[in-house]
């Protein structure tokens, strides 16, 4: 059910009644892009059924599902036309256009192309953990989430405020101290896929595949500097993940234990409700252990910083610091706040 997940908790929030949410949906139901629409998106049924309900609810825990549909044309073709038709205007008038003329011909040529693009549709599911107060996004980048969460704050109102999960270390430092010493957090094992990257101006990368990263060469790249960007790494024998440097999970697969309940919880009728119960079941206990294996949540005050300086220090050789401007610290910690 989700395949990558960045987490956000919920700050504050007078929460509506599920019943008063649907309405809100309906009134932006996906439908499909025009004919000279580049984006168009809107929610769908979570459990896939048509005339459904568009918000779910199982187990205490809230489903939504956004569509996105996207319709590009192809750079090349946008290319070939706008230097024919420069070309034409050079030739007619002995004056090739540039800069701002240039780009509304390129802009007049897209939205000519349009209808002939073909759309591509893509899904994201959402997950309101009502107990634990966190809104799970099924995106794997930032940019993505940030999207939805502006329209999931609309949708919910009640004031709601979201903001991303915050650690007394960062995912980058804790994850390039378990490689330096060869030990995972307790319940937690690391795999065999790494990124570490030099943080300066030269960004050098180090990737490792299906490779062991139990060698002392791991840790003479920590120590040169580069810290890690992706780990992989597996959770109680339950869930495999790649954990990034900006505390996001991707490439979440359950592992067979699980996936043997799944398939007989799932016969039947009701296998979305066993989707989504053993996925937020399983989720959500792979979440609050990453964060303690993070340190804990960050409090209210506290910058974060102190411990992410001395365990670069220790890694790297060298004297940190770093302080609120480190790349390794917690993003916006000054404003984090209240128990995870």
């Amino acid at each position: 059910m989700f395949k990558n997940v960045i987490v956000y908790r919920i700050d504050q929030w007078e929460r509506p009644a599920l019943a008063e949410l649907e309405p809100r949906l309906e009134a932006a139901r996906f439908v499909e892009c025009g004919a000279a629409q580049q984006e168009s998106l809107g929610w769908v049924e979570p459990r896939g059924e048509k005339h459904g309900p568009l918000v779910e609810s199982v187990a205490g825990q809230w489903i939504l599902k956004l569509c996105i549909e996207t319709k590009a044309v192809p750079g090349g073709a946008v290319k070939s036309q706008l230097e024919s038709r420069l070309d034409k205007i050079e030739q007619d008038t002995g004056r090739r256009p540039k800069g701002k003329a240039a780009k509304e011909l390129k802009e007049e040529i897209v939205h000519e192309l349009l209808p002939r693009a073909f759309p591509k549709r893509g899904s994201t599911p959402i997950w309101i953990d009502l107990d634990k107060n966190l809104v799970v996004i099924g995106a794997g980048s930032a940019k993505k989430a940030d999207k939805i969460v502006t329209l999931l704050t609309e949708l919910l109102a009640g004031g709601i405020r979201l903001e991303l999960v915050q650690t007394q270390l960062s995912a980058a430092v804790a994850m390039a101290d378990w490689l330096s010493t060869k030990e995972a957090p307790p319940g937690f094992t690391i795999d065999r896929e790494c990124e570490l990257k030099q943080p300066d101006s030269e960004k050098s990368l180090v990737r490792y595949a299906r490779h062991t990263l139990d060698i002392d060469e791991v840790g003479e790249h920590i120590k040169q500097g580069k810290l890690p960007t992706q780990l992989a790494m597996t959770w109680d024998s339950r869930v495999s993940f790649v954990l990034t440097e900006q505390f996001a999970l991707k490439k979440i697969k359950l592992l067979d234990v699980v996936l043997e309940g799944q398939e007989a919880a799932g016969k039947g009728d009701n296998s979305f409700d066993a989707d989504v119960a053993i996925a937020t079941g399983e989720l959500g206990k792979l979440i609050p252990d990453l964060v303690e294996a993070l340190g804990g949540p960050l409090k209210l005050g506290e910058a974060g910083t102190s411990t992410t300086d001395k365990v670069i220090a220790a890694l790297t050789g060298q004297t940190a610091a770093m302080g609120a401007t480190s790349p390794y610290a917690p993003a916006n910690a000054q404003d984090a706040s209240a128990p995870f």
